[in-house]
């Protein structure tokens, strides 16, 4: 799950996965605009099955944040996936 999220903040943000960490923080190291959150957001709602509030969205901060929230909150993830 976690080199999906990667590959999807890569390609949204045009950088390299290898630029993008557990800790990377989306605004401050890899550079998202609040266009960018939205994007981002309807990508991971749309990918993994879940539904996510504007005051879930204000909440997540990092790439950690990204895992924790779909792990919880996905249908479509079973712990094998993880």
């Amino acid at each position: 799950m976690l080199e999906e999220i990667i590959e999807i903040l890569a390609s949204q943000l045009s950088l390299s996965v290898d630029d993008i960490t557990l800790d990377s923080d989306i605004t401050g190291d890899l550079g998202a605009d609040s266009l960018d959150i939205v994007e981002l957001a309807d990508k991971f709602e749309n990918r993994f099955s879940v539904s996510v509030t504007d005051e879930e969205i204000m909440s997540i901060k990092t790439v950690s944040d990204i895992l924790t929230y779909l792990e919880n909150n996905s249908s479509k993830v079973q712990k094998s996936d993880i």
